[in-house]
């Protein structure tokens, strides 16, 4: 089946704004859980369990989100930097008739403070924050944006960085690129179609080919 379609995870992948944007914001640890209001209730349950005894331990859990989600917006209005080879990716696939989409656990504020309206505009669907009740590494975020293209699994390619997206990806039939940041270089990416350090060499034929390659193998 012929590519139709990229699918990018944003934190990470598309800039690597857990090192530049949301560490700053609040923490430097805790990447191992996806989803900002988790990454939160899990602190919590670790180092102040007594916090999430009190009654409006929800409510408050999502002020402080929000909060968060407003530095981070911040750190954005003064420029994140894509990861070399995003935005010309972006451009290309673009250009050559591809469907672009996003799959992210992050806030859809942080995903369009991230990126320039016109980069926005490149993308036929976003699926981000709590659009799913489940976040990587289940596949839900990336059936719900198969569902909004209309797409099958295996018309389409996933870009991510971790493990935990690239679980959630192959759960839901996709075959998945990898480039790693120094946060998750240590992960097992098994089942990868490949790991790269970076989108600075990758052309929308390469992948392409990629695409040929896990789908045939698929097939045998």
């Amino acid at each position: 089946m012929e590519l139709q379609a990229l699918m990018f995870d944003v934190d990470g992948t598309l800039a690597d704004t857990e090192r530049d944007g949301h560490r700053q914001a609040l923490y430097g640890e805790l990447l191992e859980v996806t989803g900002g209001k988790e990454r939160i209730r899990f602190f919590c349950d670790r180092h102040a369990p007594e916090f999430l005894r009190q009654a409006d331990a929800e409510a408050r859990i999502k002020e402080l989100h929000a909060a968060k989600t407003r530095h981070y917006v911040a750190l954005c209005a003064q420029g994140i930097p894509l990861r070399p080879g995003v935005e010309a990716l972006l451009r290309e696939a673009r250009a050559a008739g591809l469907r672009l989409a996003i799959a992210t656990t992050t806030t859809p504020e942080n995903v369009t403070a991230l990126l320039p309206a016109e980069l926005m505009a490149l993308f036929a669907t976003v699926g981000a924050g709590d659009t799913v009740a489940s976040k990587k590494p289940a596949p839900d975020i990336y059936q719900w944006v198969l569902a909004q293209l209309d797409l099958p699994a295996a018309a389409c390619l996933a870009i991510e960085d971790s493990a935990n997206g690239l679980k959630a990806a192959l759960a839901a039939g996709l075959a998945t690129v990898i480039t790693p940041t120094d946060y998750t270089r240590d992960h097992d990416f098994a089942g990868a179609l490949a790991v790269l350090p970076d989108l600075g060499r990758v052309a929308v034929p390469l992948l392409r080919r990629w695409h040929e390659i896990a789908y045939a193998s698929d097939k045998k």
